[in-house]
């Protein structure tokens, strides 16, 4: 019933409304949520921005907000995600291919926070996608990434066609065992044998090396060959994104964007970044802080990302005494940034006090 008014779905689909008159409606009548109340015929709160952004595809990547291991995997477009599920609008397999890479896996797990009681990584959009940084790199890189994208998520999903009972969780248990050499139990094995596990990891060791390739970071994949320690490997990942996406923010500052989907991000080749809400948008120069008047509140996260770096430039400074350099800035979103920063090595904290 998504787009109807209260009649259209009475006339249109009358079995369907009665079911929902008589089985929904008491309910959302008691619901503290306006909109659920009010809406009561149609299903929680559509996403009109998402069925948009998925009305030409017809598939998208999804991973779940919060989970022992991040993985990645196509969706089909007529597949509803719920709020435990983070939707990416990209169908092409490349995307894939880099995000379920150890590039983005490292920094994902880096950026993100934690939750549950078994302290799993969470994902979060604003601090997990958007400030990644995509390799730019040719045809023949991207075409390598895209097809083993694509057979990492037809393996995953033909060996779980095979073994309804076998979960990605299983899997990938699994494969951290092989990684750190340990002898796999009774159980472990025959989820080894079913999902054919050494397979799966060989094809993420390939997508690996195709990634560093893709980033020209080649002098950095002695991991494969157990040269230096995962520790040492990561933090240079690290440090290499952040100095990257450093490089990116300064381009996006002259209107240079990296479109992941030109053709529905700037079909009119605008410089200015819309309609994709996965995406950071251009970062657009603001005038100098002076201690008279006090610079606007940003409305886009990359530009507040920016602002706050450089007043952490003049001095360092608290999320509430920000907040005050800022019109209509709340200290809580300050303080999101300013941690985030921390994580990505782009700003140091001593006590309550931030600086870069």
């Amino acid at each position: 019933m998504f787009g109807l008014t209260l009649d259209e779905a009475r006339t249109r689909f009358p079995d369907a409304y009665q079911r929902v008159l008589t089985r929904v409606k008491p309910e959302r009548d008691q619901n503290k949520r306006g909109s659920y109340r009010e809406k009561w015929w149609v299903f929680a709160e559509p996403r009109p921005e998402f069925r948009e952004a998925v009305a030409t595809l017809k598939r998208y990547i999804g991973t779940s907000m919060t989970a022992k291991h991040r993985t990645f995997t196509f969706l089909l477009a007529s597949a509803l995600p719920d709020q435990g599920l983070i939707a990416l609008p990209l169908d092409d397999a490349f995307h894939l291919g880099v995000l379920s890479s150890r590039i983005h896996v490292v920094f994902a797990l880096a950026a993100g926070g934690r939750l549950g009681v078994g302290n799993d990584p969470r994902y979060n959009n604003s601090r997990c996608f958007d400030p990644f940084p995509f390799p730019e790199c040719g045809e023949a890189a991207k075409a390598r990434i895209r097809a083993l994208g694509e057979e990492l998520d037809a393996h995953r999903k033909r060996v779980q066609a095979q073994h309804p009972g076998l979960s990605l969780t299983a899997m990938y248990n699994v494969l951290a065992s092989l990684r750190a050499g340990r002898a796999l139990s009774k159980k472990e094995q025959a989820t080894h044998d079913d999902g054919l596990v050494s397979v799966l990891r060989q094809l993420h060791d390939k997508l690996d090396a195709a990634a560093f390739e893709a980033y020209n970071w080649t002098d950095i994949v002695g991991f494969l060959l157990g040269v230096e320690s995962d520790e040492v490997v990561n933090q240079e990942i690290l440090t290499r994104l952040v100095a990257l996406n450093s490089e990116r923010a300064a381009e996006e500052a002259t209107g240079n964007i990296r479109w992941l989907r030109p053709a529905y991000q700037s079909p009119s080749g605008q410089t200015t970044q819309t309609g994709l809400a996965i995406s950071t948008k251009t970062t657009k120069g603001t005038k100098a802080r002076t201690p008279k008047k006090k610079e606007p509140w940003p409305k886009s996260l990359a530009e507040r990302v920016a602002a706050v770096e450089r007043a952490l430039k003049s001095t360092p400074a608290t999320a509430a005494t920000l907040a005050k350099t800022f019109l209509r800035a709340k200290p809580a979103d300050l303080a999101e940034i300013l941690e985030t920063l921390v994580t990505l090595g782009r700003a140091h904290r001593d006590g309550e006090k931030f600086s870069s």
